[in-house]
This record gives C-alpha cells, sequence and structure tokens, in this order.
C-alpha cells in the first residue's frame, strides 16, 4: 500500500516567524524583481565580456546550479561579491505602495518575526519602509549573514537559525519558491508557499513556479494579508 501523505502542520504551536522578501512580502505582479534581473543580466555581460544573450544563458544557469547568479560567477569566475551587490540593488522602488493591512497582520502574529532573504539588507531596508512594515521586523538576515551561500543550501538556514536561536520546531516559513521550503521542512517548521495572484501577469521562470504539491509545502496562498489574519483569528 502507499503511505498516507502527512498531514500539513499547524500554527498553534509557532512562536517565530519566518519571512522571504521579494516577491512574498509585495505582490509578484509589480516585478520589482524583473528591475534586478535586468541588471544582474548587465553585469554579468559586462563582468565576463560576453554578449547579452550569452549572459542571459549564464545568469539562469548559475541562478538554478547555484541558488544565486553572484554564487556562480564567485565559484566559477572568483567574482568581488561586493561589486555584485552594490551594482544590482539600485533599483526603482517606487513600485511598491504602503501595505498597512499586511503591517497589520504580521504585526497580530504572537512571537518573532525576522526576514531570511538571498538579497542585501540594504535592499530589504527599502523594501520594508516602502511597505511600511520594517517596524514589525526584529531583524534582517541577508546573503551577507549567510556567508554569501543563498537558499536553498542547508547551511544556511542552520546559520540563520543558530544566530537567532530558534527552534525550527516552533517556527514557520514563508516563501514564494518551493524549493527553498525543502530544507525548513525537514528541520521541522510549518511552511508556507506564497504564490502569484493567478489574474495578474508576472515574469517568472516555469521551474520557479513548480512545486505547489510538493510534500514539504504545508500550506499555500496568493493573499498573504488575508491568510495570516485567517490563521491568527484560528488561533
Amino acid at each position: 500500500m502507499t503511505p498516507r501523505p502527512s498531514p500539513p502542520r499547524g500554527f498553534a504551536h509557532v512562536q517565530t516567524w519566518v519571512f522571504d522578501l521579494d516577491n512574498t512580502l509585495y505582490p509578484h505582479h509589480l516585478n520589482l524583481w524583473q528591475q534586478v534581473d535586468e541588471r544582474i543580466r548587465t553585469f554579468v555581460a559586462d563582468y565576463l565580456k560576453v554578449p547579452d544573450k550569452e549572459a542571459f544563458r549564464i545568469q539562469k544557469d548559475y541562478y538554478r546550479r547555484y541558488g544565486t547568479t553572484m554564487r556562480g560567477l564567485m565559484i566559477e569566475h572568483g567574482l568581488n561579491s561586493d561589486d555584485f551587490l552594490d551594482y544590482v540593488h539600485v533599483i526603482d522602488h517606487s513600485p511598491l505602495e504602503p501595505n498597512p493591512a499586511l503591517g497589520v497582520a504580521i504585526e497580530s502574529l504572537p512571537g518573532r518575526k525576522l526576514i531570511l532573504t538571498n538579497g542585501s539588507r540594504g535592499h530589504a531596508e527599502k523594501v520594508l519602509e516602502r511597505l511600511g512594515i520594517g517596524p514589525q521586523f526584529e531583524d534582517i538576515f541577508d546573503i551577507v549573514a549567510a556567508g554569501l551561500e543563498p537558499k536553498p543550501a542547508p547551511a544556511t538556514y542552520n546559520r540563520f537559525l543558530s544566530r537567532h536561536r530558534i527552534d525550527p520546531s516552533r517556527a514557520a516559513m514563508f516563501e514564494d519558491l518551493a524549493r527553498n521550503l525543502a530544507t525548513p521542512h525537514a528541520l521541522g517548521m510549518t511552511t508556507v508557499l506564497v504564490i502569484p495572484d493567478g489574474t495578474r501577469e508576472v515574469v517568472r521562470e516555469d521551474w520557479e513556479m513548480e512545486g505547489h504539491d510538493a510534500s514539504h509545502v504545508d500550506h499555500v496562498t496568493d493573499d498573504l494579508a488575508a491568510f495570516l489574519r485567517a490563521l491568527t483569528a484560528a488561533r
């Protein structure tokens, strides 16, 4: 007989709430990360002295294999990470608007709230400021804090949990990429996949949208604020 899948983990025990940043705390359809994506491509083309088409191929290949294009450039070409981070996060954050409903929903969660992102702290701070939700978070754990090793590397989650003294069995993780939830789930965290609103056009790779029904995804939502309000009410 095929074993029955385990029921999804709940939230009654959760004391620490961990959120990814890009495409998780703001709507996918803003395509804000597309600006970063385009700057990464330009950086790759200039750094490796290759045409745009080849830069695009390298960018996506490294992103998929190493978790970030930056990590691939570091391993394959000895990149100085500071040069990369300083360049790619110079974007227009104005598409982001204050989201007081999300702020209230996050503030209502009992316990600690933290950011775990593959981006830079500076970028995260600008996003949180534009959304008006920065005060809700205790800290930002960025790619530099991770030792430049991005999610989904298990070492990154272990560094994060150790630094903030988090018991993963009493924590929840919110992410927009299903593959980045595999390790948190294995560590004991309740996992939530934040997907795009189906009525809006988003710019994503097909593989990035896979995994909605993976066993390591406990819950799926296309409306984070409403989801948080519902689970707070249920507690």
